[in-house]
C-alpha cells in the first residue's frame, strides 16, 4: 500500500480547515485515512497547524511520501529536518547529541520568528485600527459642525419668521388703531 500524508478539506464553502492525514494514495481526497496527524487551518493569520510530531516522523520514516502542501506543512514544523538529520545520524556523519542540538537551535529559531510574525501582525492591526478610528472621529467632528451649522441656520430662520410676525403684527396695529380713533 503506498501511502501518502496529506490533507483532507473540511468546513464549509469558502471557508475550509484541513486535517493531516495518512492514507493510501488510491483513497479519495476526504475519504478512508489510515492516521490523523494533525490539522492545518489557513484562515487564519499566521495559519494555524496543530501536528503530532511523532507520528508524523514515524510515518515519514516508514516511507510515507507527503503532497506539496503537508510538505511544507512538515517543513514548517521541523519534521524533515529532524529527519535528515536521524538519517545522518544513521550514516554516521554525527552523533545523535549533536543532532539534538541542531534541531533544538532550528526550532528555537523558527519559534522567534513566528513569534515576532505574530507580534508585528498584532501590530500592524492595532495601528489599523487605529488609523481607521481616527478617520472616524474626523468624520464624526465634520458632521457634529454641519448638524451645528444647520442649527444655527435654523434658528436664524426662526428668529427671523419671529421678528417677521412681529413686524406684521405692528403693522396691522398701527392699521387698526387710527380706524378705531376715527370711529369714536
Amino acid at each position: 500500500m503506498p501511502a501518502k500524508i496529506r490533507l483532507a478539506r473540511h468546513g464549509r464553502k469558502g471557508h475550509a480547515f484541513y486535517h493531516i492525514v495518512v492514507a493510501d494514495s488510491r483513497a479519495p481526497r476526504d475519504g478512508r485515512y489510515v492516521e490523523r496527524l494533525g490539522s492545518y487551518n489557513p484562515n487564519t493569520n499566521p495559519a494555524t497547524i496543530t501536528l503530532d510530531f511523532d507520528k508524523a516522523l514515524s510515518w515519514l520514516t516508514k516511507g510515507a511520501q507527503p503532497t506539496e502542501t503537508t510538505r511544507s506543512i512538515l517543513k514548517k514544523e521541523g519534521v524533515l529536518l529532524k529527519k535528515h538529520l536521524l538519517k545522518g545520524v544513521e550514516k554516521g556523519a554525527f552523533d545523535i547529541e549533536t543532532a539534538e542540538q541542531k534541531f533544538e537551535d532550528w526550532k528555537s529559531k523558527n519559534e522567534s520568528k513566528l513569534k515576532n510574525l505574530k507580534i508585528k501582525i498584532s501590530k500592524d492591526s492595532k495601528d489599523k485600527e487605529k488609523i481607521r478610528i481616527e478617520a472616524e472621529n474626523k468624520k464624526n467632528e465634520k458632521r457634529i459642525l454641519e448638524i451645528a451649522e444647520a442649527k444655527a441656520k435654523r434658528e436664524k430662520q426662526k428668529q427671523a419668521a419671529k421678528e417677521e410676525v412681529i413686524e406684521e403684527n405692528q403693522e396691522t396695529e398701527n392699521i387698526t388703531e387710527p380706524e378705531t380713533e376715527n370711529e369714536a
